[in-house]
């Protein structure tokens, strides 16, 4: 990564008429007098420097670049580099000094996941199969997908695109068949979280100011949770998947924001929520979005009076009761709450029937055919394959996917039948519909604003686990919201809280109904600010044995 990197921007120096010392083109602000410290680096805190001429657009950008430099071989946090990033960085700069903004983070350095698409830049998914550099084809799509272009219609400058599992078929490592394993910048021998695990180390180490990453089962409440991180898990439809490579897109993916602090994360959903006729399922948002978007709504935000349901064993049967070790982080975290102005309510699930009721839950009907071969008839013109027959006849491979490393699981129905039309289908939904009407029917029974869980029911992972122990599984992260919710599509902010001994985060998960991202936001945003909790890692820059 080093050499190569280092290489790549000395071209782009050389393209944009730049000293050998990296210093921008003549009529860009002059160099800052000292080193940009983009540790824990903040969205409006770019918005102030530049606006008093601080830096520049191209400064920021290379001093990510030069961090990426510096640590990404020890952290593996990225698959590929934007070539184009420093270049897309002095545009940024000649818009400003014209008078225009592109939009609320304009000239802010992001990454995006490995399953999304940016025009012209390989989209492997994890997968070797769509990487000419491990083996396979490159996948490379015509159009950004529907949520990066509205990252780059904002103003941001995608640095390049993070680690996944491949698939992003996994919740607790991140490794993938492309890049290998990724890791967790607090405790190199904790789990990192996934499947956006990428993203968040990235994010985590300062990287970038935010990124993007996808959920299915906790993909990104997970790696949120393992790294002390600000996720999003939205109602499924508030943004669009579209240009997204899906494991699950007819029912349950969603794509949403990981960011070190609740007003970026606010600020990213703005960017990439609504309706969009790149994504029909989007339009259910219409009239669910708050008037004056979800950054504005934080200012009215309140605890005073509002009241949350405790995790309880009427909620799962799984990883409760909490480690003991979690027991008294979340014992502490109520307690503030409650000093917040809160009311709270012991396990309102209890006697429910709602473990009865999920227990029922059908299995999801295999979409994967379909929602692959919607995907790539999307890449555009140019690729190099449409179908999965396609790129089987020009790879000579049999095109397997699952939730195995290397998408070694079964090679699944090929029959590209709309799953949504099928009696398995209409199962699912009726189900979702039963189990989505009790979960509401307890909020209004105990007159509750939300949930207050733990995200995790015991601290982080190792990254090396014994396979002789009576309870190990690779993909075993101790998730108590995200399988769940996600099924019936609620939706979920997480807040880091505190730390264990071990250094590795404590971290709290708000979750609501439909279409209440702007209340959990303002929640999460007024416990943030009273605990300020989130410490950054201290990185290191040795390579990896």
């Amino acid at each position: 990564m080093r050499g190569r990197l280092t290489s790549m921007l000395c071209v782009l120096w050389a393209v944009q008429g730049c000293s050998s010392a990296g210093a921008p083109s003549p009529g860009a602000s002059p160099a800052p007098s000292r080193a940009i410290d983009v540790t824990e680096l903040t969205v409006e805190q770019i918005q102030t420097a530049y606006a008093a001429g601080e830096y520049n657009a191209v400064q920021l950008t290379q001093a990510f670049l030069d961090r990426i430099d510096l640590h990404e071989d020890h952290y593996n946090a990225l698959i590929s580099m934007n070539p184009d990033a420093l270049a897309i960085a002095a545009s940024r700069d000649d818009e400003y000094r014209s008078g225009r903004s592109r939009g609320p983070l304009h000239g802010v350095p992001v990454v995006i996941k490995d399953n999304l698409d940016y025009a012209g830049l390989v989209t492997t998914a994890g997968y070797s199969g769509f990487s000419a550099a491990a083996g396979g084809i490159d996948m490379i799509p015509g159009d950004d997908a529907a949520a990066v272009e509205r990252l780059r219609d904002a103003g941001a400058i995608i640095l390049g695109k993070t680690n996944l599992p491949d698939f992003a078929g996994h919740g607790t490592r991140t490794e993938s068949t492309v890049a290998g394993v990724t890791l967790n910048p607090y405790n190199v021998d904790k789990v990192p979280g996934g499947s956006s695990g990428g993203t968040a180390t990235a994010v985590n180490a300062s990287f970038a100011v935010l990124g993007l990453g996808t959920e299915t089962g906790g993909s990104l409440q997970n790696p949120a949770s393992a790294q002390g991180l600000v996720a999003v898990k939205v109602t499924y439809g508030l943004a669009p998947i579209e240009g997204i490579v899906p494991l699950s897109g007819t029912y349950v993916d969603v794509v949403g924001p990981l960011a070190r602090t609740v007003r970026d994360a606010a600020r990213t959903l703005d960017v990439i929520s609504g309706p969009t006729p790149e994504d029909p399922a989007t339009f259910a948002a219409v009239g669910h979005m708050p008037e004056g978007g979800y950054l504005a709504s934080l200012e009215g935000a309140t605890l005073e009076g509002k009241r949350f349901g405790l995790v309880g064993p009427g909620w799962r049967n799984q990883w409760l009761p909490l480690d003991p070790l979690t027991e008294v982080e979340y014992r502490d975290a109520i307690a503030t709450l409650v000093g917040l102005g809160a009311e709270v309510v012991e396990d309102p699930f209890e006697g429910s029937g709602f473990i009865e009721l999920y227990g029922e839950r059908p299995r999801v009907p295999s979409q994967g055919a379909y929602d692959m071969l919607r995907y790539m008839q999307g890449l555009g013109p140019n690729a190099s394959f449409h179908s999965v027959q396609e790129w089987e006849a020009l790879s000579g491979r049999e095109f397997r996917r699952g939730r195995g490393r290397g998408g070694r699981g079964g090679r699944g129905p090929t029959s590209p039948a709309r799953p949504s039309a099928t009696e398995a289908g209409d199962a699912f939904q009726a189900w979702r519909m039963r189990i989505r009407q009790l979960y509401r029917g307890v909020f209004e029974e105990h007159d509750l604003d939300g949930l207050f869980f733990p995200q995790a029911g015991a601290p982080n992972r190792d990254m090396v686990e014994d396979p002789e122990r009576p309870d190990y599984k690779p993909n075993n992260w101790p998730e108590l919201p995200s399988n769940i919710i996600n099924d019936f599509g609620v939706p979920v902010v997480t807040v880091p809280y505190s730390y264990y001994e071990d250094g590795t985060p404590f971290v709290l998960a708000f979750v609501g109904d439909l279409w209440t991202e702007a209340e959990l936001l303002g929640y999460a945003y007024l416990l943030e600010q009273a605990t300020k909790a989130r410490v950054a890692p201290r990185l290191s820059a040795a390579p990896r044995s």
